[in-house]
């Protein structure tokens, strides 16, 4: 399994991509595949400020309900509307429209201390290890 070079990634699956000083937040496709048909998103309301590590809102599937934590501390700028309408869009593009949140970093070197794409990788394969 490859995950996008140009993402970091957190240990418990989520991925950031900073672009033009925000962070935009979402579950990988591993993640996905583990949870099965991503049937309900719980985002926080814009404006929260959210810790790195905590968690920031929750995933429901069919197989299971998930937290999400923030790769990252900062404010929610933006959430993803089109999740409550169709909260699949996580499965079918989970690097792309299926998106959570974007957050305005506290800290703007913190992504750079996320894993890199092989680092999540191996962090993967040592899970079926």
């Amino acid at each position: 399994m490859t995950f996008p070079e140009e993402l970091r990634y957190t240990s418990e699956h989520e991925w950031a991509r900073e672009q033009g000083g925000l962070v935009t937040v979402g579950i990988t496709g591993y993640a996905t595949e583990q949870l099965g048909d991503v049937v309900f998103v719980e985002l926080p309301a814009v404006g929260r400020k959210l810790e790195a590590g905590k968690p920031f809102g929750v995933v429901e599937a069919v197989k299971t309900v998930s937290d999400l934590y923030a790769p990252i501390a900062g404010e929610v700028v933006e959430v993803n509307a089109a999740l409550a309408d169709d909260p699949a869009v996580v499965n079918r593009e989970p690097y792309g429209n299926g998106w959570m949140v974007r957050i305005k970093p506290s800290d703007a070197g913190a992504t750079a201390k996320l894993l890199s794409s092989a680092d999540y990788a191996k962090h993967v394969e040592g899970a079926h290890a």
